[in-house]
């Protein structure tokens, strides 16, 4: 495994000549999200303004009314859509450090775990993820974050077993793979977030405006970690 130095390096190297539409590319969630979020809030809004409306007793404090919260609803929903962002960003990354690709499409790029294919893998083991790490959490935090970083390669497992033989591999047998691949490599993973503490400080001083370069960088160094690690102890 190379050092968090040279991991940082090939992403730069990578994201060389291709800032812009790296920009773009991590820009199109953002957009998304709000426009989602946009239009749950007059959903939601409207429904409230037609029952004010039709009860003036409401407005007057003489009558009772318990709304349903659609906060833990739009949470999960919000959690599989960033999923389905999260890996198509980091493919393309990885198909960059690869060779494979030599340009980034951004609008089509930030799609691609949307595609009919791997949507359904990417959903399954999103899902499966969460359950796996919060079951591990309710025992104590740190397991939870142990098996967080565990699991952390499953995607780009399943990403490579599609794009090798065009079968969708099992679900549970990519968080398996994605296990066995990080087996003493988990705390190098860990020591690679933390070396990005004080770009995340300058990204939040700046109003989040900073996340706009910070977030290619993160991904595409993942993308380097995961294309680094010995495959053959998933195996």
């Amino acid at each position: 495994m190379k050092t968090r130095a040279e991991l940082k390096s090939e992403a730069k190297d990578v994201l060389r000549g291709r800032w812009k539409d790296s920009l773009l590319m991590c820009l199109v969630p953002t957009l998304v999200s709000i426009a989602i979020g946009l239009l749950i809030f007059f959903l939601l809004l409207l429904p409230t303004i037609t029952f004010v409306q039709n009860n003036p007793d409401f407005v007057n404090g003489t009558s009772s009314y318990e709304g349903s919260s659609g906060g833990g609803g739009g949470g999960f929903f919000g959690g599989v859509i960033g999923a389905l962002f999260s890996a198509g960003i980091s493919w393309t990354f990885l198909d960059l450090l690869r060779g494979k690709k030599q340009k980034i499409t951004p609008f089509s790029d930030a799609f691609r775990g949307f595609a009919g294919p791997v949507i359904l893998g990417v959903i399954c083991i999103s899902l499966l993820t969460l359950v796996f790490v919060t079951l591990w959490s309710l025992l104590l935090i740190i397991p939870g974050i142990i098996k967080g970083y565990s699991y952390s390669q499953a995607y780009f497992v399943y990403y490579d077993g599609y794009e090798e033989t065009g079968v969708r591999p099992g679900f549970l047998e990519s968080i398996t793979r994605s296990r066995k691949l990080m087996k003493g490599y988990k705390g190098q993973l860990f020591l690679l977030d933390l070396s990005f503490i004080g770009w995340h400080i300058l990204a939040m001083l700046t109003l989040g405006i900073g996340y706009l370069w910070l977030t290619p960088y993160i991904t595409a160094t993942k993308a380097a970690f995961y294309e680094n690690l010995p495959k053959t102890a998933a195996i």
